[in-house]
């Protein structure tokens, strides 16, 4: 196993899929009106993006455990950048869909396989503070992805941010050609992947963290499938949505420095996980006020929701494969494929319902008592 797994570039490329989506956000107006769609179709977009990552998470986490950890990356990295070539030649709205879809399942391989390799190599305490090292850098993801994707928008419209995207994903696969190494043990063991998916689909706690990690994504990415209406609606700029990113850079920032404090102190990761919880109830109860009075100062409340999503996601993802340690890519890849399901139902629903607020009320208060129950079983 090779020690030296080069944390910079894993870093780099397990933030990938989050840049990509956030750089796509301060688009969907943009992309609403060039194609002649509504805000309701145009931001199903991102909800058919989760359906094809979750699916492409299945097959790279089969192929990481097959092939091998570095054959999987590259792979699909260069199936992003191709489909965001597509995308950006394309003029049927029905052509866009396909080639997002084709783009969501190469990006998948940034979450499973860096998240494999990232197991290969540590274990127990050193995994969760790895963990929590990535949810710090994660941190930096909405920002960066929000900020770039409003000037890519604003200077180029929605055709500079798939071309953006495309060079990003060239120069990701240059870097991994040249520096990333391969983890995958001599004697790993390739589990049929339909035992493993009989196995986990009866796995209680497998699919408590599944639905956990998924209602905390719903929180975060739903701002992303719906401010740029409300933004619009408030008569406010991209440019502003795009700075909106570096508040939920600091919200998620505070969270995860907040995790890794606790866990230093040895806090207990189940009580974290309801501690998020608690936090994300609070915020999205403010927000579904302010934005019931037509406020402009919503998305201020967003920092708990996002400092929940801080804390909550390392501490369930740290803990999720312990019983499955002799076939991590195989159920890296079927847990993956159960949460971005039920994350990509639910920003179906939010496309459809259009209401920010709602949509974090339902997804916290949906958290909180498998939080609990968490909490309880870990005592």
């Amino acid at each position: 196993m090779n020690k030296n797994i080069g944390l910079v570039l894993l870093t780099v490329l397990m933030m990938f899929p989050q840049i990509v989506e956030t750089i796509y956000s301060p688009a969907l107006t943009h992309i609403a009106h060039g194609f002649r769609v509504s805000p309701e179709e145009a931001s199903q977009t991102l909800s058919l993006y989760f359906f094809a990552f979750a699916f492409g998470v299945v097959f790279w986490g089969r192929v990481c455990d097959i092939a091998g950890r570095r054959p999987a990356i590259l792979g699909g990295l260069l199936l992003y950048s191709v489909a965001s070539l597509i995308a950006l030649f394309s003029r049927l709205f029905e052509v866009l869909l396909v080639a997002r879809m084709l783009s969501a399942f190469g990006a998948a391989v940034g979450s499973v396989g860096t998240q494999t390799m990232i197991r290969d190599t540590f274990q127990g305490t050193a995994l969760a503070r790895v963990f929590s090292v990535m949810g710090i850098a994660l941190a930096v993801s909405p920002g960066i992805g929000m900020l770039a994707g409003a000037a890519l928008t604003r200077f180029w419209g929605y055709q500079g941010v798939f071309a953006g995207l495309a060079l990003l994903a060239a120069t990701l696969i240059g870097w991994s050609v040249i520096k990333l190494p391969e983890t995958r043990p001599e004697n790993v063991k390739t589990a049929p992947l339909m035992q493993t998916l009989a196995k986990m689909i009866m796995d209680r706690g497998i699919w408590r963290t599944a639905f956990l990690v998924a209602l905390f994504n719903i929180n975060l990415f739903s701002y992303y499938q719906l401010a740029p209406f409300h933004f619009a609606k408030s008569g406010l700029s991209p440019e502003m949505l795009g700075y909106s990113g570096l508040l939920l850079t600091l919200g998620v920032g505070i969270g995860a420095w907040v995790n890794k404090f606790m866990l230093k102190r040895n806090a207990n990761s189940a009580y974290l996980v309801l501690l998020a919880a608690i936090t994300s109830i609070i915020g999205s109860i403010v927000i579904a006020v302010l934005l019931m009075i037509n406020s402009k100062s919503f998305m201020w409340p967003m920092l708990l929701i996002v400092m929940a999503y801080g804390i909550a996601i390392p501490n369930i993802l740290a803990s999720a494969l312990a019983h499955y340690s002799d076939r991590l890519g195989t159920a890296g890849a079927v847990l993956g494929l159960f949460y971005y399901l039920l994350l990509a139902c639910g920003l179906a629903l939010a496309g459809w319902n259009q209401h920010l607020g709602i949509v974090l009320m339902c997804s916290s208060i949906l958290a909180l008592p498998l939080a609990f129950n968490a909490y309880f079983r870990g005592r």
